[in-house]
C-alpha cells in the first residue's frame, strides 16, 4: 500500500453477533474445555447459519483476572463454532506459557472470545490504539497482538509496534525495514 493510498478500515460482522450467538459461543468455548478434561470428543452444531461460516478468533482464558491462555486462529479457516471450541482447547491445553488447565481450576476461568475481522494491510501512521489489533510478518515470522493489549498495557503506538515484532521473534524495529503489517478490529465479548 503506497503513502498515499486511501486507508479503508476493516469491518467487523455487518450487524455483530446477538446476544444468544454470543450465549452460545461462550458456551462452546467452555463444553470444548470440559469435554476434553473428560476425555471426550465434542463438535458444535451452529445455532445459526452465521455461526456456521468461517471465522477467524481469538479465546482468551483467564483466572481472577489473570491470564491462563490465550490462542487463536488469525486465518479463518474453519466453522465459527469449531474455531471457538478449537481454539478453547488450545487455549486450556497447550498454550505453551501454561500447563493445561486443571479440573479443579475448570469452574473459576473466565472465557473472553475476539473475533476478528478480515486482515488489512496498513502502515503504521494509520494504526488506531485500541480500534486495531496488529499482525507483524517477515518471512516465515510473525506476530499478533489484539487491539486491547496496548490499552491494557498503556502502549504508546511505537511500542505496540516494537512489541509486536518481538512476538514474532524479530527485532523491534522490523516494522521499519521491512516487516508487512496488517490490521483488524473485533468483536469482542466475555463472561
Amino acid at each position: 500500500m503506497s503513502a498515499g493510498a486511501e486507508f479503508s478500515s476493516p469491518r467487523s460482522s455487518p450487524a455483530g453477533f446477538s446476544p444468544e450467538e454470543r450465549a452460545f459461543l461462550l458456551t462452546v468455548a467452555r463444553r470444548a474445555i470440559q469435554a476434553r478434561l473428560e476425555e471426550r470428543d465434542y463438535d458444535p452444531e451452529p445455532l445459526t447459519p452465521r455461526l456456521g461460516e468461517p471465522r477467524a478468533v481469538f479465546t482468551t482464558l483467564r483466572i481472577n483476572g489473570a491470564l491462563r491462555g490465550c490462542v487463536g486462529h488469525v486465518v479463518a479457516a474453519e466453522p465459527l463454532a469449531r474455531a471457538v471450541a478449537s481454539t478453547a482447547v488450545s487455549a486450556a491445553f497447550a498454550d505453551p506459557r501454561f500447563p493445561p488447565v486443571s479440573r479443579e481450576e475448570f469452574l473459576a476461568l473466565q472465557v473472553h472470545l475476539s473475533v476478528l475481522s478480515p486482515l488489512m494491510p496498513a502502515e503504521a501512521h494509520q494504526i488506531e490504539l485500541g480500534k486495531h489489533g496488529l499482525l507483524v510478518m517477515q518471512g516465515r515470522s510473525r506476530g499478533l497482538l489484539l487491539p486491547e493489549v496496548p490499552l491494557d498495557l498503556k502502549w504508546d503506538l511505537p511500542t505496540f509496534l516494537a512489541q509486536t515484532c518481538l512476538k514474532a521473534g524479530l527485532p523491534p524495529d522490523a516494522w521499519q525495514r521491512g516487516a508487512q503489517l496488517f490490521v483488524f478490529t473485533t468483536e469482542s465479548f466475555g463472561e
